[in-house]
């Protein structure tokens, strides 16, 4: 099925509507060595509000903090119409324990500061970034609550954390009745799916919309990169580009390129880009509510949101699905087996219970 930018979709098990395509702003500013200056940014945050976008993420260092200031200023006229998302708990202040981390002094003194560089009263949606292993749930969670009661947070939600503490947490703020979680950003693409063990199936059971960052996983999946780039030297890592990131990160293997030259495969079939098969692709689970894009020019932005009417064939998604495919490991394969369901149920014909698709409301 077609989407468009203002086919909005529930966000988790909340009331919050957001688009399909959420607008990541890690790209706005240039103080990281890449990314684009305010009047590029501008045009960019421009043609996607137009289309009808409303759901746009950053955090409260990216880029230095400007990624924030500039959407303080971009919104200043449509504030209300907008779902801002940023999140806490990076270091704000080298040498300064307390300025990172999820605790309480770290999340309260965040948001005050994000506050001020998004020129507004209130934060739509406040993720914690980063989880630390150290700080007890229950400050989080009470911490977040008061933010919810004062009004300076409608809602909260979770990144780059275990599935068994978000379970964890999702729980505490169930039982004591503060605030739940409604999403969860995680790395997912056709190189990375490990999320599909643990964290997304999670997800759809305690009711937290998915939001994936780098479905292009760093621009791997467009086909910018080659097997020449296997073989090249680490001595210009940290020059602050993406191939180099994804060279020190392990971004470039065999089995990544060879997932690469299916995407390509099927996009030459569909008359279509890498890039939009790639995001397209992330859309075809049901458990995901918005793919985070990171364009950088107005040209990848507009290649972009055609991933919103890209239609596969089951063949092209077997292909991608196979090429892609990873071990779900112990005990999901274990208990996916017919010997096992026939262990547990007999001959009866019990089918598993399957995952509530994505709501798309206008």
């Amino acid at each position: 099925m077609s989407l468009t930018l203002d086919t909005y979709r529930l966000l988790g098990r909340s009331g919050l509507r957001v688009s399909s395509l959420a607008l990541g702003a890690a790209t706005f500013g240039t103080e990281w060595g890449w990314g684009t200056g305010q009047d590029e940014a501008r045009e960019l945050f421009d043609l996607y509000v137009e289309r009808g976008g409303n759901f746009i993420d950053t955090a409260n260092t990216y880029t230095d903090g400007s990624s924030e200031r500039l959407l303080g200023e971009f919104t200043r006229d449509n504030r209300e119409s907008l779902v801002l998302a940023t999140k806490y708990t990076t270091l704000r202040r080298p040498g300064d324990p307390n300025s990172g981390g999820p605790h309480r002094k770290s999340l309260f003194a965040s948001v005050e500061a994000s506050l001020r560089q998004l020129n507004t009263d209130y934060i739509d949606l406040l993720y914690l970034h980063v989880w630390d292993f150290t700080t007890p749930v229950e400050e989080i969670l009470r911490g977040l609550d008061d933010l919810v009661r004062q009004g300076k947070v409608l809602y909260v939600a979770i990144s780059n954390t275990p599935a068994w503490q978000v379970s964890h947490m999702q729980a505490i703020a169930e039982l004591r009745g503060w605030s739940p979680l409604v999403a969860l950003q995680i790395e997912y693409n056709l190189i990375e799916r490990t999320g599909e063990r643990d964290l997304i199936p999670m997800a759809r059971e305690m009711g937290l919309g998915v939001v994936p960052y780098s479905p292009l996983a760093g621009g791997v999946l467009t086909g910018k990169y080659s097997r020449d780039d296997l073989t090249a030297t680490n001595t210009a890592v940290g020059d602050g580009t993406r191939k180099h990131f994804n060279i020190a990160n392990g971004g470039l293997t065999e089995r990544n390129l060879d997932i690469a030259d299916v995407v390509k495969e099927v996009a030459t079939e569909l008359g279509r880009t890498t890039a939009q098969v790639g995001l397209a692709w992330t859309l075809q689970n049901p458990d995901v509510t918005a793919p985070l894009i990171g364009a950088r020019t107005l040209a990848q932005l507009e290649d972009n949101l055609g991933a919103l009417d890209v239609d596969f064939t089951a063949s092209q998604l077997a292909r991608l699905d196979k090429a892609s495919a990873i071990e779900l490991g112990f005990p999901h394969d274990m208990l996916a087996g017919d010997r096992m369901r026939a262990v547990t149920h007999g001959d009866l014909k019990i089918e598993p219970r399957g995952a509530v698709k994505a709501r798309n409301v206008r």
